[in-house]
């Protein structure tokens, strides 16, 4: 089985496929924000929306677009635990969209509420 899309060398079932496929929710805000990847890679918009903050939820994910989104990599820079309930994770997600190459380099913020990790929003590093 190959590795997560996530970049962990588990599979998908050890790994990010226990939380978006079950109602095991993610222990930290790192492995929420890998899972939240997985499912970017995946299409799978019903997970983003449960795990995304709903003050900062968007109306549109824009999963749908055309042409598609090609998800190529994470690379995790750094996980800071702010208190028991906030977080941040910064990341570089690379991708292509028709055959071009872009990179996503991200600070996002976490919440926990209920004992449940959720985004929040984030801050996009220039290039």
């Amino acid at each position: 089985m190959p590795s997560c899309p996530c970049g962990s060398p588990a599979d998908y079932a050890a790994c990010c496929g226990q939380y978006i496929d079950s109602s095991v929710s993610a222990p930290s805000a790192e492995a929420l924000m890998r899972s939240r990847y997985t499912a970017f890679t995946l299409g799978n918009e019903s997970y983003l929306r449960a795990t995304w903050h709903p003050d900062f939820l968007p109306p549109d994910l824009h999963l749908a677009e055309d042409p598609p989104t090609k998800w190529l990599g994470l690379e995790v820079k750094r996980h800071a635990q702010q208190d028991a309930d906030h977080a941040i994770v910064e990341f570089v997600a690379r991708y292509k969209i028709g055959g071009r190459a872009h990179r996503l380099h991200e600070t996002s913020r976490f919440v926990r509420i209920d004992g449940r990790w959720l985004y929040k929003d984030g801050d996009i590093h220039p290039r």
